[in-house]
């Protein structure tokens, strides 16, 4: 690299020519830089049923990532990723980064834009080129590549959420649940299906009785809406409620000091 003067920034130096050492690459992190990264995602809470515990994920001690997930990859690459990397690396490597967290965002959406899969190819085209610029050889395998073809997939097969695989390894682990006897697994499975699927048709013919599979607070909150009733009101307690509202609001507060100094 020296001789064809590629990335001299990455050219050995010495120190009172002693030894020689080797500078660090643009994409390695310090110890400082590895503790904001891991940090920010400590600090990071999800609604319920969006991923992991990503806390548990992180192990501040090491500096490192544990126990990951295909669900807790893909939700760090779209969502978490371009937030934790924040001011961490050099500007140029960082929006490379995120440039690949933007296309894989962009064709896990729901709703994508057909005309629109062309620009993707050619911005995901450029990204791969920024990260041979930046990133060494053996970064690049098969998977890294094949981001190429996977706009191309949309237009002969359906969006990406329509064909993972989430729902049924979801799915799977409520199967390895019903596990009781290892000796016998298929067994279990069968009979714990048989009985659940019983029990759900059983309780479309009995009166008040409580589907199997749903919360007690989430079944309440499903009676309490199906029995509502409407109670119309004057126009005046309206307008009491709505003046109420105002007053107990803070954005209002200096309108209201402007109307008493003008009184």
């Amino acid at each position: 690299m020296v001789a064809m003067r590629r990335r001299e920034s990455l050219k050995p130096f010495s120190e009172e020519e002693v030894r020689n050492f080797l500078p660090a690459a643009c994409y390695t992190l310090s110890r400082s830089q590895k503790k904001q990264f891991c940090s920010t995602l400590a600090w990071v809470k999800v609604p319920t049923g969006y991923s992991s515990n990503i806390k548990s994920l992180v192990q501040m001690k090491d500096l490192k990532l544990i126990n990951l997930k295909s669900h807790d990859c893909h939700t760090l690459m779209q969502q978490l990723l371009p937030i934790a990397i924040h001011g961490v690396l050099p500007k140029e490597v960082r929006n490379t980064i995120i440039r690949l967290c933007y296309f894989f965002h962009s064709i896990c959406s729901k709703i994508i834009d057909p005309s629109k899969l062309q620009q993707l190819q050619d911005k995901v085209v450029v990204t791969l080129c920024l990260l041979e610029k930046y990133f060494p050889p053996a970064f690049f395998d098969v998977m890294v590549y094949l981001t190429v073809h996977l706009s191309r997939e949309i237009k002969f097969c359906e969006p990406v959420w329509l064909r993972w695989m989430y729902s049924m390894e979801r799915y799977i682990k409520i199967l390895k649940g019903y596990v009781r006897n290892r000796h016998r697994p298929e067994a279990c499975i069968i009979e714990c299906y048989i009985a659940e699927e019983a029990m759900k048709f059983c309780s479309k013919y009995l009166a008040n009785a409580r589907t199997i599979g749903i919360p007690k607070g989430i079944e309440e909150r499903i009676e309490s809406r199906l029995g509502f009733k409407v109670i119309p009101t004057d126009y005046k307690k309206l307008c009491e409620a709505h003046c109420y509202v105002l007053q107990n609001t803070t954005v209002i507060d200096p309108y209201m000091c402007e109307h008493l100094s003008f009184v």
